[in-house]
């Protein structure tokens, strides 16, 4: 008997798209390099296969993503270790965002974290209504890997989300245009299937070149410098002693156990 594979693929019959699903449920999806290099992977050969058009990811269970996997290494490393590790997770977040092929984030419960920023890389977002979006990571001394926020939603709705590490829901995403739209949960993969549709009905150049420009846009705004200086500065908060003694207690303790400790101080507040 084989494990089940980290990422499913499922070629619609009808129009030229494909379903990625996240395929981690009992981890709710956390992103270790297996599902990274997976998801890496699989948009890499949409690019190159002429009847793939446009591309859907989602999750299997009850979460998109809550993000890199916090129990399946050891965290606690200097900041050359950590600029080498968040490096390689922004190439591959990068993957996402410049692929010619357009993608279609589904948001089936939560996406936090590094699975936020992975949805924030996908071209469009939809969201279930009630699904829990946000960056909580930096409730204990962390930071997301590629900054997208800043060039996702008004500056206001970044800083509070990336100050407080509060989470919202799909119909709060939408408001402050954190997704495209939020959905009721029963609906969501039928209407991101008909966003898919639409894309993948559109002359493939259209949408090829139309991104080439929306990218080159961000680009000359300085969306890659503020990338890298994002990993430099979250390289050292994890390298300092603070990140260090977060890092050490999930290396060392019960996940639930340190994330119990991370959510009390804010129990009355949120």
């Amino acid at each position: 008997m084989t494990d089940a594979p980290v990422l499913l693929i499922e070629r619609d019959p009808d129009d030229a798209f494909v379903t990625l699903t996240m395929n981690r449920p009992d981890k709710l999806n956390a992103l270790d390099l297996d599902l990274l290099d997976a998801i890496d992977t699989a948009v890499r050969d949409a690019q190159k296969d002429p009847d793939t058009r446009a591309i859907i990811l989602t999750g299997a269970g009850r979460a998109f993503t809550t993000g890199f996997d916090l129990i399946s290494d050891d965290f606690e490393m200097d900041t050359e270790a950590w600029r080498a590790d968040m490096t390689a997770n922004c190439d591959r977040l990068r993957t996402i965002w410049s692929s010619e092929v357009p993608v279609i984030a589904a948001v089936n419960g939560f996406a936090l974290a590094g699975g936020l920023e992975l949805m924030m890389c996908c071209d469009l977002a939809l969201a279930a209504e009630d699904a829990m979006l946000g960056e909580p990571e930096v409730r204990h001394a962390s930071g997301p890997p590629s900054l997208m926020m800043p060039w996702t939603v008004p500056i206001r709705h970044v800083r509070w989300l990336m100050y407080t590490g509060d989470m919202v829901d799909g119909r709060e995403a939408e408001r402050i245009h954190l997704v495209n739209r939020a959905v009721p949960g029963d609906r969501l993969m039928d209407e991101a299937r008909r966003l898919a549709r639409k894309l993948s009905r559109i002359p493939g150049p259209a949408i090829k070149f139309a991104k080439a420009s929306i990218n080159h846009q961000q680009e000359t705004a300085g969306l890659t410098s503020s990338w890298l200086y994002n990993v430099e500065a979250i390289s050292s908060l994890h390298a300092s002693p603070h990140g260090r003694e977060w890092m050490r207690k999930m290396r060392d303790e019960p996940l639930k156990d340190v994330l119990a400790e991370r959510e009390a101080p804010f129990r009355d507040l949120d």
